[in-house]
């Protein structure tokens, strides 16, 4: 990483010399007080006070002038589907909550959208866990959506466990009263829920990678994927994502933007096994990825795997009975002797494995079956476990496992919002105040990071950092009840997972996740101090310019970028 030198008559001159009102650095060496911060070669030469800045001005530096506007590191969002959010907010029908408050919105929005049908299939995002978003308190009927469309084949997927259908769209997938479901279909174990005698009510889950939906065009997909992680992610200030992938063609497709600079966001790639390759072909990637961006920008950098399914389905991985719904305690999706053989085979490729496990059961199992996999090699990221951290019946036991096995807790501070109310109904009241316990894992030193884990039918503001920055800090469920209060945490804590905390889930925190010499110059000027906003607003930050290796990504709107001057 390039950085200014000091020759005998001072500081050179650097390639860009940026100036705020303020830097919240995320640093132990914070900064008070107006501030410049010094660019050159792409990465953080140093960061000043102000007056110091002509220290670091020569005849060909660029200065950009931010006023009295705040700087910080830029976002990293360890944990997304970026592909899968892409293409779903570019052509599926928006019926989420709040927007859609009842199913009779949600019958208007279909019919208001059957012109838009592809290939005979109205597909529409809804929530998760939407039959408790909707003033109904239900799902629309099998007989609902019939009345919307016979012909039109209808999937409103509420979140990415579970789907309603119509009977076209049950005929076309092939089910019908004697369909059996096969075992497992990647994200958990597949149901088709019946009735008493026996007929399909439209809601399955766990199955919508057998569900023979529409497929968006070659530039179809490149246009969603260029235009959905501008909006969904850069604009908003990420400029590093952890991406879960979904296709290979998607991974070229971003790779080709990110390479010609059409996606200014990094892009740090866990291929989904066996989503979308196999163990084999994750671990020899080399061998048919041929990626044309620099690994700074556009890299393989890990394995995701599944351990259990969703709590919407039922199908997360207790040590206790679900409360309702039938359900036992959930199934496990792999077996201790397969997550031991990933480890240590994605060891080997050079990887991090990455382990989606929602219950506190997978999380067990996992984390025995990672510490029987032996020490890790030098240099060896650390595995990590996927929404450890949202809900922890048992403390004490769960982080003694995480310590056994030596993981990276990934937690999602959105799911405060998403469906932190609706799980006691779930799963039973003990989990109403053990949630999100961030206070006390912060407490114990515990490096957690705040992601969006963004999929078809996310929360709309999911992929807004601040958003989650702020779930943090208000601990407000979807209805606005109070979720373990206790566990709040104030707004730097909060700010520190989404860049630093992000950036040591990837095994990055060298690199970024903080102003400081010799880190890269990937960073954001927001509209406001976070620091000085009340709790309420911080969801309301925006970000007003976004830079990647010094250079400008994303401006808000050209009069509220930082302008160019020639002198101090």
């Amino acid at each position: 990483m390039a950085a200014v030198t000091t020759g005998a008559e001072g500081p050179r001159s650097a390639e860009t010399v940026l100036l705020a009102g303020r830097a919240l650095t995320m640093a132990p060496a914070a900064t008070d007080g107006p501030v410049a911060v010094v660019i050159d070669g792409g990465c953080i030469a140093a960061v000043v006070p102000r007056e110091r800045a002509i220290e670091y001005i020569g005849r060909g530096t660029e200065v950009l002038d931010a006023g009295d506007r705040t700087v910080l590191p830029g976002f990293v969002d360890p944990h997304a589907h970026a592909e899968v959010a892409a293409k779903a907010s570019y052509w599926m029908v928006d019926a989420r909550a709040p927007g859609c408050a009842s199913v009779a919105d949600v019958l208007d929005t279909l019919r208001d959208n059957l012109p838009a049908a592809r290939d005979g299939w109205l597909v529409a995002q809804a929530n998760l866990f939407f039959d408790q978003k909707l003033t109904d308190q239900r799902f629309p009927t099998r007989a609902e959506l019939d009345s919307v469309s016979r012909d039109v084949a209808i999937a409103v997927r509420a979140g990415g466990h579970l789907t309603v259908l119509n009977s076209k769209a049950l005929e076309l997938a092939g089910i019908d009263d004697h369909y059996e479901a096969v075992s497992y279909s990647i994200t958990g174990k597949p149901t088709v829920q019946r009735d008493a005698t026996g007929v399909a009510i439209g809601v399955v889950t766990e199955m919508d990678k057998l569900l023979p939906l529409p497929v968006l065009s070659e530039q179809e997909s490149r246009e969603a994927l260029e235009t959905g992680i501008t909006q969904l992610f850069t604009r908003h200030g990420v400029t590093t994502l952890g991406e879960i992938s979904e296709s290979t063609d998607g991974l070229r497709m971003m790779d080709a933007a990110v390479s010609a600079g059409r996606i200014g966001t990094r892009m740090h790639v866990y291929l989904w096994v066996p989503g979308t390759v196999s163990l084999d072909e994750a671990c020899d990637h080399r061998a048919w990825s041929a990626l044309r961006s620099q690994p700074d920008r556009f890299r393989i950098h890990g394995v995701k795997i599944f351990a259990d399914g969703g709590y919407s389905a039922a199908n997360a991985a207790l040590t206790r009975p679900y409360a309702s719904h039938g359900h036992g305690c959930g199934d496990m999706a792999v077996t201790g002797a397969e997550v031991t053989a990933a480890v240590r085979r994605v060891w080997a490729a050079g990887l991090q494995l990455a382990v989606h496990a929602n219950g506190d059961r997978a999380q067990l199992e996992v984390c025995a079956a990672i510490a029987a996999a032996g020490p890790r090699p030098d240099g060896a990221l650390p595995p990590r476990v996927e929404h450890a951290g949202n809900f922890v019946p048992d403390y004490s036991e769960l982080t003694d496992a995480w310590r056994r096995a030596g993981i990276v807790p990934v937690p999602q501070p959105v799911f405060i919002q998403n469906f932190a109310e609706f799980l006691p109904a779930y799963v039973g009241e003990y989990a109403r105040d053990r949630q999100f316990p961030f206070r006390r894992l912060l407490d114990d030193g515990w490096p957690i990071s705040g992601s969006s884990d963004v999929w078809v039918g996310s929360e709309q503001q999911q992929t807004r950092p601040f958003f989650s920055v702020a779930c943090c800090v208000t601990r407000r469920s979807f209805h606005g009840h109070p979720i373990a209060a206790t566990e709040k945490i104030d707004i730097l804590d909060a700010l520190r997972m989404h860049t630093l905390g992000g950036a040591t889930a990837l095994g990055e925190q060298a690199s970024r996740g903080s102003l400081e010499t010799g880190k890269l110059a990937d960073l954001i000027i927001v509209d406001r101090d976070p620091l000085t906003v009340a709790d309420d607003e911080i969801a309301n930050i925006h970000v007003d310019q976004v830079f990647v290796a010094g250079q400008s990504m994303h401006i808000r709107a050209p009069h509220l970028g930082s302008s160019r001057v020639k002198h101090l």
